[in-house]
């Protein structure tokens, strides 16, 4: 695994960890709703803000920005240009096949993770693809990832319950474990995306590898990071002219994975 992908270590914040399992299924993350004062001088509850939109949402997250700059190349070039290209790129890819794409960032910002995985968390169903290029490796080799977990799943919510009496900081909360459901349809798509990548970048594995990329962990849809390598090559601005085969890739890795014809399809 390159340097340029951030793995999973701290702690999901407290106001998340307090979230319950129910948010998992539920139209939207929201904040918690808001108040109006009704005839009678009491507070009544407003409903929080949920998409208009409730059909298949690829989610593309072009890593790091702002201050952030990730890995950096000849010259000074950094990966948060880059995965911002390819992440436009396969924007229009994905929009001219008729999908609703959404992005965790158009600019040279650095949403936090939380920001970043609530804008996939707040659709029903919604696909999450991080983007990355490694700070060393060969020219052109793309790799796809699912989350890895290193902690197996709680055995029951009664023995769950019993390890946060007598450890709280053991106990895993919802946003930490949010991916371990979709584990599974993580990894499917992620062998797709491989496969994919395989056929248009030479030398790139056929297969997925798992890996605690810290993105994908809170993310409640299956999820899966995409890197290609590398900012160390000679000439890093020739990683402009990948942005194309990388989009059409993602496009049909998507297709095979959710066709159009699907229940909940595009």
């Amino acid at each position: 695994m390159a340097a340029a992908l951030v793995f999973a270590h701290a702690s999901r914040p407290a106001a998340q960890q307090q979230a319950s399992a129910a948010q998992q299924t539920a139209p939207a993350q929201a904040p918690p709703a808001q108040t109006a004062p009704n005839p009678n001088g009491q507070a009544a509850p407003v409903a929080p803000p949920v998409p208009a939109y409730g059909g298949l949402v690829i989610v593309l997250n072009p890593a790091h920005g702002g201050t952030d700059s990730g890995a950096r190349g000849e010259n000074g070039v950094a990966e948060k240009d880059f995965v911002m290209q390819f992440a436009r790129a396969a924007r229009d890819e994905l929009q001219r096949q008729g999908y609703h794409v959404v992005m965790t960032r158009d600019d040279d910002s650095n949403p936090s993770y939380d920001d970043r995985d609530a804008a996939s968390n707040i659709y029903r169903d919604a696909i999450f693809i991080s983007l990355h290029v490694g700070s060393t490796g060969t020219f052109g080799d793309a790799r796809a990832y699912y989350y890895q977990f290193w902690t197996p799943a709680p055995p029951s919510a009664a023995s769950n319950a019993t390890a946060a009496s007598a450890n709280p900081a053991a106990t895993p909360t919802f946003w930490e474990d949010a991916q371990r459901s979709y584990t599974d349809a993580s990894r499917r798509l992620a062998d797709l995306l491989a496969a994919q990548l395989a056929q248009s970048f030479s030398g790139s594995p056929s297969a997925s590898s798992a890996a605690a990329v810290r993105e994908l962990r809170s993310v409640t849809a299956p999820a899966i990071a995409l890197e290609i390598s590398s900012m160390s090559a000679s000439n890093p601005e020739r990683l402009t002219g990948l942005a194309g085969p990388l989009a059409i890739a993602i496009s049909r890795a998507v297709e095979a994975f959710r066709p159009p014809n699907s229940a909940g399809g595009h």
